[in-house]
Formats: C-alpha cells, sequence, structure tokens
C-alpha cells in the first residue's frame, strides 16, 4: 500500500522546517520526505553523487532538526491514517453484514416463492383434474338419463306386451268349448293325470302370471330407484339377468298351460257330464255334438294358430328386447364401476385439497411471521442505513474537505512549477556567467602568458603596470569570490526551494506521476550542472594557481628589482668607475661593447625568471 503524507500538515511549520533546513544549507536531496518517499524516492541526481562542498555542520543539530520535524509529520500522518482506516473497516464491515442479510432475506424469498409455485402448481392440477372429473360426471349423467328413457320406453314396450298376453288370456278363457275330441281320444290315459294337475282356473292363472309380471317390474323399479342416501338415481343397476331369464321363461310356460288347460277343461268336463247325463239323449245328439264340436274345434285350431303367430312375434321382440337390456345392463354395470372409482379419487382429491389448503393455512403463517420478522429486520436495517448515510455524509464532508485541500495544493504547486521554471532561468543566466568568467579566465590566461613574453623585454616599464593589474586582477578576483560566494548561496537558497517545491511535489505523488519524468530530468540536468560548476572550480582553483605562480613571480621579480636597485646603488656610489665603464662601453671604438653587457644582463634575467 503506498502511503502518501496527509496535507494536514500547517503551512507555518512547513516554511520553518524549509527556513532551517535553508539556515542548515541542506541541498535538494537532503530535505524532509515521508517515510514512503524516503525508502521508494530515487535520488534527485540519480547515481551520481553530489559534488557540492560539504556541509560545516555538527551532525547532532542536523539530525535533531530533521528527526523532530519528521517525527512530528509522522505521528500526525500516522494517527489520521489509522483512524481512515478503522472508519473505512467499520463501513466495510457494515456493508458486508448488509449485504448477508440481503441474500439471506433473498433466498428466503426465493425458497417461498418455490414453495407457493409448487403449492399453486399442486392446486391447479387439482383443479384440472376436479374439472375432468365433473366433466366426465356430467357425460355420465347425460348418459344415465338417456339408459333411463330407454328403460322407460323398455318398461311401456313390456307392459304393452304384458296386457297383450292378458287380453290373449282373456279370449281363451271366453272360448271354453274349444277342445276337440280327436285330441280328448287319441290323448294318452296318463293325460288325464297333467290336465287333472293343470286345471287350474282361468283366473287363477292370470293372476300369477300378472303378479309375476308387477313383482319383476317391482323389482326394475326397486332397482331403477336406488338407494336414498346416493347421491343420482342408478337405473337398472343391480338387476339379475338370469332371473329376469327364468320369469321370461315362466311367463310362457304359463300361456301354454293356459291354452292347454282351457282344451282339456272342456274335454274332462264332457268326461264328467257324460256319466251323469242320459244316455238316450246323448245318443240321439250325439251327431249335431260332433259336428259343433269339428267346427268348434277348426275355429279353436285357427285362433291357436293365430296365438301362436303373435306368440312367436312377441317372443322374437322380446328376444330382441332382451339382448338390449342385457348390452345396456353390462354398460351400466361398467358405468357404475367407473363412476365408483370416479366417486372414490374425488374423494381422495377432496383429502388432498383439504391437506392442501391446511399446508397453505400453515404456510401463511408463517409467510405473516416472516413478513413480522421482515419488518423488525427492515426497520433495523433502515436505522443502520440512516447511521451510515450520517456516517457518509460526514465522509463526504471530510472529502470535500481534502478535495478543497487538494485544488489548494494544486494551485501552489502550479505556483512552485513557476518558481521552479524562474529557477531554470536563473541557472541557465548563473551558467551562461560561468561561461563568461571561463572566457574571462581564459582571457587572463592568454594575457598572462603574454606578459610573460614580454616581462624580459618591458620588465622596467611594465612593472608598474604588471603591479597595478595584479592589485586589480586581485581584486577582481576578490569581486568574482564574493560574487561566487553570494552564487553559492542562492544557489543554496534555490537548491532548499527547489527541495521544498520537490518535497510538495513529492506529497502529491498520486496526482503528478507524469510530471516525475521531467523532475528527474531537471535533475540530471541539476546534476549536470553541479557538475559544471565543479569544472568552474576547478579552473578557479587552477587560476588560483596560476596566480599564485604569477605572485611568485612578482616576488622574484621583486628580489630581482631589489638587486638592480642595490646594483645602481653601488654604481651611483662609484660614479668614476660607473663613467668609465660607460665611456668605455658607449666608446666609438668599441660598438659592441654595451650591446654584449646588455644581452649579459638579458642572459641573467632569462636565467633567474623561470
Amino acid at each position: 500500500m503506498n502511503h502518501t503524507p496527509s496535507p494536514h500538515l500547517s503551512e507555518g511549520g512547513k516554511n520553518t522546517g524549509g527556513s532551517l533546513l535553508c539556515s542548515l544549507g541542506l541541498g535538494s536531496d537532503r530535505g524532509i520526505r515521508s517515510p514512503d518517499s524516503l525508502a521508494h524516492t530515487p535520488s534527485p541526481t540519480g547515481e551520481t553523487p553530489s559534488s557540492s562542498p560539504p556541509l560545516l555542520l555538527s551532525p547532532g543539530l542536523g539530525g535533531l532538526g530533521f528527526g523532530s520535524l519528521c517525527d512530528g509529520a509522522g505521528a500526525d500522518w500516522e494517527s489520521r491514517e489509522e483512524l481512515r482506516l478503522r472508519e473505512l473497516e467499520e463501513a466495510r464491515a457494515r456493508a458486508a453484514q448488509m449485504e448477508k442479510t440481503m441474500r439471506w432475506w433473498s433466498d428466503c424469498t426465493a425458497n417461498w416463492r418455490e414453495k407457493w409455485s409448487k403449492v399453486r402448481a399442486e392446486r391447479n392440477r387439482a383443479r384440472d383434474e376436479i374439472r375432468q372429473l365433473r366433466q366426465r360426471l356430467d357425460t355420465l349423467t347425460k348418459e344415465l338419463t338417456g339408459v333411463r328413457r330407454e328403460r322407460q320406453e323398455l318398461a311401456s314396450e313390456n307392459e304393452t306386451l304384458r296386457q297383450e298376453t292378458l287380453r290373449l288370456q282373456g279370449d281363451t278363457a271366453a272360448h271354453p268349448a274349444t277342445a276337440a275330441s280327436s285330441s280328448a281320444s287319441t290323448t294318452h290315459p296318463n293325460d288325464t293325470s297333467s290336465s287333472s294337475s293343470s286345471s287350474i282356473p282361468p283366473s287363477s292363472s292370470a293372476s300369477s302370471l300378472s303378479s309375476s309380471k308387477e313383482h319383476a317390474d317391482c323389482k326394475l323399479d326397486r332397482v331403477g330407484e336406488g338407494p336414498p342416501g346416493s347421491p343420482e338415481p342408478e337405473p337398472v343397476r343391480d338387476v339379475d339377468l338370469n332371473r329376469q331369464k327364468m320369469g321370461q321363461q315362466k311367463d310362457l310356460e304359463l300361456l301354454e298351460s293356459v291354452l292347454r288347460s282351457g282344451a282339456a277343461g272342456l274335454d274332462t268336463q264332457e268326461v264328467w257330464d257324460g256319466p251323469g247325463a242320459n244316455p238316450a239323449g246323448s245318443r240321439s245328439s250325439s251327431g249335431l255334438s260332433r259336428q259343433e264340436r269339428s267346427r268348434q274345434l277348426w275355429e279353436d285350431v285357427t285362433t291357436v294358430e293365430e296365438d301362436s303367430s303373435k306368440l312367436n312375434a312377441l317372443q322374437l321382440r322380446l328376444d330382441e328386447s332382451q339382448k338390449v337390456l342385457l348390452k345396456e345392463r353390462e354398460d351400466k354395470l361398467a358405468l357404475s364401476k367407473s363412476i365408483e372409482r370416479l366417486e372414490a379419487e374425488l374423494s381422495q382429491w377432496k383429502l388432498k385439497y383439504e391437506e392442501l389448503s391446511k399446508s397453505k393455512q400453515e404456510a401463511l403463517k408463517q409467510l405473516n411471521l416472516l413478513k413480522e420478522m421482515h419488518q423488525d429486520e427492515l426497520g433495523r436495517m433502515s436505522e443502520d442505513l440512516e447511521d451510515e448515510l450520517g456516517a457518509r455524509s460526514s465522509m463526504d464532508k471530510k472529502l470535500a474537505e481534502l478535495r478543497a485541500e487538494m485544488e489548494r495544493l494544486q494551485v501552489e504547486n502550479a505556483a512552485e512549477w513557476g518558481r521552479r521554471e524562474r529557477l531554470e532561468t536563473e541557472k541557465l543566466a548563473l551558467e551562461r556567467d560561468n561561461k563568461k568568467l571561463k572566457t574571462q579566465v581564459e582571457d587572463l590566461e592568454e594575457q598572462l602568458s603574454k606578459k610573460r613574453r614580454q616581462a624580459a623585454s618591458a620588465l622596467d616599464t611594465d612593472l608598474k603596470a604588471i603591479q597595478s593589474e595584479l592589485f586589480e586582477k586581485n581584486k577582481e578576483l576578490a569581486d568574482l569570490r564574493h560574487v561566487h560566494a553570494k552564487l553559492k548561496k542562492q544557489f543554496q537558497e534555490r537548491t532548499a526551494e527547489l527541495a521544498h517545491a520537490n518535497r510538495r511535489v513529492e506529497s502529491h505523488d498520486a496526482e503528478v506521476k507524469k510530471l516525475r519524468l521531467r523532475v528527474e530530468e531537471l535533475k540530471k540536468e541539476l546534476g549536470q550542472a553541479e557538475d559544471e560548476l565543479d569544472e568552474s572550480h576547478n579552473q578557479a582553483r587552477k587560476l588560483q594557481r596560476s596566480l599564485d605562480e604569477q605572485v611568485e613571480q612578482t616576488e622574484n621579480l621583486q628580489v630581482q628589482l631589489e638587486h638592480l636597485q642595490s646594483r645602481l646603488r653601488r654604481q651611483q656610489q662609484s660614479p668614476g668607475l660607473f663613467g668609465k665603464m660607460r665611456s668605455a662601453l658607449f666608446s666609438p671604438e668599441n660598438t659592441d661593447g654595451p650591446n654584449s653587457d646588455a644581452d649579459e644582463e638579458d642572459e641573467d634575467l632569462q636565467l633567474q625568471i623561470p
């Protein structure tokens, strides 16, 4: 984590620290920096060590000032940073807790939605099945009404058949004298017992037949009505087909027995009437009675044949109706079984529906409880959110203050950059001055070399000029040293300001990363300028050495001058000898003399002058 220094340090402390550093003479690479900048920021001059002269400062004083400032700034910065980190951790913990609660509520709502969707799907499925069962029940009731209508039609047909059979029985009873003598004579003696056993009155046979028919119809009606507790009437539900067949066969046998009993009754009546009657009257009327009997027998045979044809037709119709009834009964039995099965399923679905309704009520109770819990949780969360909003508003205020401070620091940074540009221009001016000084030093060296060449030839005339020039040069050198000291002091002040600007720039590393490269380039150029300044120092030292050499030369020349002055004094003390020598030297006879002495003196001077 890259820690940036706190922007809340007072400007007074910064200015006092900068003035203290300027007074102590600390360079640009010895200013106050944050611990992170001290640990990570490279040297402004790169790998090149500083070539500035060492500071005449005790290590205790420098360490005291630097340590106190660093401790104060670091303590304030660390306390504020810890407070900010603690607030951030608390906000993160609250946000995580709120996220967990919201996730839990979303999971609960999703689970309840799934449960409700399942219950709703089961309820819809049950409703669809109940609807289908109702449709099937409606269709079955319609079929049952149709079957009931057909049963009523068949019952009416059976009633008509019964009435016809009763009518036929009445017709047979109305004609008792239809028995033929041929049937009486041809009958076996055993027929008497059968006839006697079957000699039942027609009224009793008809009544028994009608009672059997009514019993069968009542049984059918009872079967059609069904139990009183059933939801709908179920016609022809438990009819026994075998019993009905047996009843119909018994009815047919009764009809035949009635017909036979009618014919046999006539014969037996004649038999029983014959012995008690007068044999003479019977004999006299035997011829007429036989004709009448034959005629009646013929009529009876025709009526019996007609009745048998009618009975055959009725039997065919009865068979067809029995077949239809059998089919309808089978269908009705299948329908009754399906209705029972559907009723059982309906009861099961009713039980399921009751269970679903109970589960729905329980789910509603749980949902109400969860809603209450949710409302409580929402109230608590709203309070937490209000607290968070208050904390966020305070954080927003702090952020606004920090933004204002940042804008102010940006303005100061821009001002520092302006100062830096001015320092660069001044540095360029100093470099130009150094170049001028270098050129002046070169000119001086050239002049000194010229003076050296001209010293031997113009020693007397130029000695004072050399001394004056030397004095002027010494004065200029002192001025140059003074100017150099001033420039050095200005340079140190500028470097201190530059260090202060660097500190201000480094305090905003996160925002001025793009400008660091430029700063490093400027630092490199500053190092080059320091190198050039060191070269100028070296050249100044060389000039100092050359000036020292010239001073030595001037001293030598002074010694020689004193020597010459002493020689001149000696010559003045001995003027005669000097005049003689002069006359000898300047005589026309010896023209080469003075030149040789002058040459010797020049050689002596050249030997003495290095």
